[in-house]
């Protein structure tokens, strides 16, 4: 999996959809979305007296959120890096966190 952190600064929609259409003209494209912002995003907790707790947010104190994310099929982390840092999230103060995904049986 790829996790998309970024600050959404200097990538242009055109270079996210030629991206887009490169992981899933490889071949490698299982699933995919970008996140609503992150004022859209609530939170919830389970309290000490087992209360469910419901809160706006998180907010991030950095400029990096969690904007989105690739599920690739790749054969080893070098082919999943090599993806990432193709990414247009990965310029620009962005990161990618490239993560495995379990499968239970």
């Amino acid at each position: 999996m790829l996790l998309i952190h970024g600050s959404g600064d200097g990538c242009t929609p055109q270079e996210w959809m030629d991206y887009d259409k490169s992981v899933r003209e490889a071949g490698i494209f299982v699933s995919g979305e970008s996140l609503a912002e992150q004022a859209l995003a609530t939170s919830v907790t389970i309290g000490e007296s087992g209360e469910r707790v419901v809160t706006d947010g998180p907010y991030a104190e950095a400029r990096e959120v969690l904007g989105g994310f690739y599920v690739i099929d790749v054969p080893d982390l070098d082919a999943a890096t090599d993806w990432a840092a193709r990414c247009p999230g990965a310029r620009d103060g962005g990161s990618m966190v490239v993560r495995p995904v379990v499968e239970y049986a």
